[in-house]
Parts: structure tokens; sequence; C-alpha cells
């Protein structure tokens, strides 16, 4: 092992693939504490959509990210690698291994590669004027202008990720430089860490089918009592939280939009291609082990994984 590089631990995978239960597991096998890689647990008041461990499933291990910030604020990959970077010096601090859980690629990347935002100005004007455009012309139209300036980006990012488009538009507007380039030249940036990056993968049939039984569990549990209290409370569609997937589907039902089975039919869609779009970004990544669950016990994936750790010189 690097003596001088500090242990890291990422488990990560497609939305539903099966991380919480198993990430408890390995936080403990591997002395390890939890910071959540998930742009949607951070929120308070938002439990059921985000699929967010409740404290009596933590079983004592420490989860950070989880729980932390307001839905009226905005979070976004610049604040995730702040608040990343000081929960591991905590635990580094206790002679423990900082964990990553969770399925937001972007947020993983700019953590291990220690990714530099620092020429990234923020241009509230402009990003005001490219909202007001996505509300009048629609997110494929803003697409659109991606397409132009920065091809790769626009094949990089989905449509109806709003806010990475604005940011690769801003970015361009701000630098004269397109994002796509400047991303692909920090990804050859070393990693500051030891690390071992676990991507947990199903067969695409079964992950489908444990996508669609979650929303239903989802619905089951008050995902839509939860929406119509965040409405009570003044959260509307313009909010980075309120985007997230489950949320914005049914905040259109609340808004008289669409039907309640319409709504929980796009639910499912959407989140199912969310999954596969995850799948494509972890597959273009480097140095990364995957992890196939079908037909395995916990126990057996446990074991792989730290077979795999301690070659890797983390354990």
């Amino acid at each position: 092992m690097n003596k001088l590089k500090k242990p890291l631990i990422i488990l990560t995978g497609p939305t539903a693939v099966g991380k919480t239960e198993l990430s408890i597991q390995l936080a403990k096998a591997v002395n390890g504490e939890i910071i959540s890689a998930d742009s949607m647990q951070i929120y308070k008041e938002m439990n059921i959509g985000s699929a967010k461990i409740q404290p009596e499933e933590m079983k004592g291990v420490p989860h950070y990210l989880v729980d932390e910030i307001e839905p009226e604020e905005e979070f976004n990959v610049v604040r995730f690698q702040t608040m990343a970077k000081n929960a591991m010096k905590m635990i580094y601090q206790k002679g423990k291994i900082p964990v990553i859980v969770g399925g937001t690629g972007f947020y993983i990347q700019a953590l291990l590669y220690d990714i530099d935002f620092a020429d990234t100005t923020e241009d509230f004007d402009y990003r005001r004027e490219l909202e007001q455009l996505a509300q009048e012309k629609g997110n494929e139209f803003l697409h659109e202008m991606l397409r132009k300036v920065d091809p790769k980006a626009a094949q990089e990012i989905h449509e109806n990720n709003r806010k990475r488009v604005i940011r690769a538009l801003e970015y361009y507007r701000d630098t004269g430089k397109q994002i796509s380039k400047h991303n692909e030249q920090q990804r050859q940036n070393e990693s500051p860490y030891q690390f071992a990056y676990f991507v947990l993968n199903r067969d695409r049939r079964e992950l489908y089918r444990r996508i669609d039984q979650r929303v239903d569990q989802m619905m089951k549990q008050g995902l839509l009592e939860e929406v119509k209290r965040l409405k009570e409370r003044g959260c509307t569609s313009n909010m980075v939280s309120m985007k997230g997937l489950g949320y914005k589907e049914l905040l259109d039902y609340l808004n008289g939009m669409n039907s309640l089975e319409e709504a929980v039919r796009i639910i499912k869609r959407d989140t199912r291609h969310f999954a596969k779009r995850q799948l494509t970004w972890f597959k273009r990544e480097k140095e990364v082990d995957w992890i196939e669950l079908d037909g395995k016990t916990e126990q057996q994936v446990l074991e792989e994984i730290q077979m795999i750790c301690k070659e890797k010189g983390i354990l």
C-alpha cells in the first residue's frame, strides 16, 4: 500500500440495486464510516422518495451527508465535494476508513480525483436567463444550445438534467472552454487516495423489476403525502430538491398536470432510464471493479469485496 495515500472505498451502482444494506455490512467489516454520495438523501423532510436510510437501519454506523440541508437549499457537486472532504477528515482522524456510498457518479468522480472547480464562477443572471428559457421553450431547447457549443457534453448529459446542462452552458460562457474538455483533463488526474471503486450490478430485467417494486413500495409508504407536505411548505418545481425522481412527477400531479396513475407510470419509466444512464456513466470510469450480485449471498459479495480491498492494499 502507498503509505502516503489514505484509504478510500467506494460502493456504488444503479438505483435500487441494493447498495444500502450491503454498505452497512461493509462498513462494519472494514472499520469504516459512510459518506452518502447521493444528490437527494442530503435533504431533510425528503425521506421516502430519496429511499433515505433511517437511523434504525444504520446499525450504529455513522453516516455523513444524510439529512443535513433544507429542501429550499441548493446542493451541487462543489458543495458535495467540500462537505465530503470535511467528513473524510473527521473519519481519518478516528483512524477509520471512509466508505462512499451512492449513485451520483459525477459526485464520486469529483471527490475521487479531487476535480478542481476553482475556475467555475457563478453567473446568476445568466443562470436565471437559462432557467427562464427552459420554462418557456423546454429542456430540449437548452440541450440543443449546449449541443451547438459542446457536443460531447450534450451527449453525456441528459436533456432532463437541467441543472447540469445549465452548468455546462454557464461554464462555456464564463471561460470560453468546453466543460467536457475540462472534465476530461480532470479525469486524467491521479487520485490522491489508495482506493477501491466497486460498482454493484444485477441482471437488467431484475434491476427493472426491483425499481418498479420500489416505486410501488414508496407510494404505499406515503410518498404522495410527503410531496404534499413539501408543496404546502412552499417547495416548487424550480427548486433543485424538487427536481428529484418521484418528487417532480407527483408535484405535476398535485398541480393538475396529469393523473396519479400516469405520474406513477412516469416515475417508474424515468427511474429505469436513470438506472441505465448510471450504468453508462460507471462503464466509462477507470479502475472500477464490477460486482455482479445475481446468484450470490450477501456474505459472498462481502468476501469478494474484502478480498479485492486486500489485493489493493486497503485492508
